[in-house]
């Protein structure tokens, strides 16, 4: 591994824990199309960051409280989701099975975490390859 990735992936595990919450679905339902493209866009921006980050997908997908290293890695995704995708808060939340308010603590937190530099090239690393894989479907 290189050492810059090294640095960064340390950065991921070490830097502030932050509040874990139960997930809950959202307060306001996200359904039919605009749902369903959600959930597909993000089951995409967790297959792509469990490939970069070398974590299973499934574990990415589990309900619940999960190991600090997974949590940080699916706080990542839901940032580059809301970020890059352009999904609301709601449809990120949807497409994780969590809820809104943990997308909004997700966000605020990866943002924060960026004034570490090795940390902002993991996300822009992340930033690029999401908006590579899914151009086509933004319509970019």
């Amino acid at each position: 591994m290189h050492s810059t990735a090294a640095t960064a992936s340390k950065a991921i595990i070490e830097i502030q824990p932050g509040a874990r919450s139960a997930p809950t679905r959202s307060a306001q339902p996200v359904g039919g199309q605009r749902g369903e493209r959600a959930v597909e866009l993000c089951e995409g921006m967790i297959d792509i960051v469990a490939a970069l980050f070398n974590v299973s997908g499934k574990e990415l997908r589990r309900p619940g409280r999960t190991d600090q290293s997974i949590t940080r890695v699916r706080q990542i995704a839901m940032y580059v989701s809301h970020v890059v995708l352009r999904l609301s808060m709601n449809e990120v939340g949807h497409g994780f099975g969590r809820d809104r308010t943990t997308v909004l603590h997700a966000c605020h937190l990866i943002e924060d975490m960026r004034d570490d530099e090795d940390f902002d090239c993991l996300v822009a690393r992340t930033e690029r390859v999401a908006l590579a894989a899914f151009r086509n479907r933004l319509g970019l």
